[in-house]
């Protein structure tokens, strides 16, 4: 049923403009065409509550593990715990939580901060994330097996299953039975119990409704860059873009594309034609600003730092390639093996450089 929906969605898409152009003169009757099979399974990959379109796949607490601490635990910790930017996944449940499925913390307020664990009914959930959003800076690397065992290994971080746990598409639908939270989600009666009517008899905006919205509060000036250009800090996929906070707020929204080119423009201008692509297309900027601190160091700094060493070069790669913590403070630094060595030694030699 879904891949049939998939499929219609997709040929409207792809026809519509063919069925519009009938009328036209040619050659613009010839545009549109069915989709592929291969196009339909490229879209179809979310897993529903009831783990339909869950694809075959297993793997281990331990296996978790190892992926979890080469790809996950830079952002995310190694017990779950995260760190000074991003919110703890696990914590704040208990064995009477995993028997009742109701999280007795997210009532009384005794943790301080909700976990993913804490919140989180259907595992399908996590699963689906996992495998279409992470790790953040390579969102859908992962291979399935790998996928099943980053869950598997969450949820023993989480109390969930054992140390020796195999998790597959077999059993998923057993975890979920133990899930901390899974008889905690709530029906708002005003959304969902319309007693078969639909609602459609709201009076507060059936007259004299606003026809433009008021802004009502703003970041202050001497605030908007305290931490960082937030256009240097969002991952260089998708339609999400963070604004230029190194430049006046603009008096009118521009056209998406102009906004993209003007948040890419500071760093182009310092960074150089050929290193300023290769830190954009593998989300560098997101971490690192050219010449201000954001997660870490930067960039200038770093080059900066290394001058000195006559090594700097063989040093830098080998940071780069393995991460680590402690040079820049805490905040660890994931490895990035999935840099490509032609976008790595670009890099290198242009921090070796000065980065300039």
């Amino acid at each position: 049923m879904k891949k049939a929906i998939l499929a219609a969605l997709l040929n409207t898409c792809l026809l519509g403009a063919c069925l519009l152009a009938q009328a036209a003169d040619a050659p613009w009757q010839a545009i549109g065409r069915a989709a592929t099979p291969a196009e339909i399974k490229a879209w179809d990959i979310d897993v529903r509550a009831d783990f339909q379109g869950l694809p075959k796949g297993r793997g281990s607490v331990a296996q978790g593990e190892q992926v979890w601490e080469n790809r996950c635990a830079g952002c995310h910790g190694s017990f779950g715990e995260s760190n000074e930017v991003f919110t703890p996944i696990v914590g704040g449940t208990t064995e009477a939580d995993i028997k009742s499925g109701h999280v007795a913390a997210l009532s009384n307020g005794s943790v301080p901060q909700r976990t993913t664990l804490m919140k989180v009914a259907h595992l399908s959930t996590l699963w689906d994330y996992i495998n279409r959003a992470m790790p953040w800076d390579a969102p859908k690397s992962l291979t399935t097996d790998e996928v099943y065992a980053v869950t598997a290994h969450i949820l023993n971080l989480g109390g969930v299953v054992p140390a020796d746990f195999v998790l597959s598409n077999d059993n998923i639908a057993d975890v979920q039975q133990h899930l901390p939270n899974r008889n905690g989600l709530v029906r708002q009666p005003g959304l969902w119990d319309i007693k078969g009517k639909p609602d459609v008899l709201n009076t507060a905006c059936m007259a004299n409704c606003p026809t433009e919205a008021r802004q009502t509060s703003s970041l202050p000036d001497f605030a908007r860059n305290a931490h960082g250009n937030l256009a240097e800090q969002n991952r260089p996929l998708g339609g999400v873009r963070g604004t230029d906070t190194t430049r006046p707020p603009r008096a009118a929204l521009a056209p998406a594309a102009a906004v993209v080119a003007a948040a890419a423009a500071p760093a182009k201008a310092t960074a150089g034609g050929d290193a300023q692509q290769v830190l954009n297309k593998n989300g560098c900027l997101a971490c690192h600003g050219v010449s201000n601190k954001i997660i870490g160091p930067a960039l200038r700094d770093v080059a900066v730092k290394y001058q000195g060493r006559a090594d700097r070069a063989a040093y830098l790669q080998a940071k780069i390639r393995s991460g680590g913590s402690g040079a820049w403070g805490a905040m660890p630094m994931p490895p990035q093996s999935q840099l490509k060595e032609a976008d790595l030694q670009a890099i290198v030699q242009w921090l070796a450089s000065g980065a300039q």
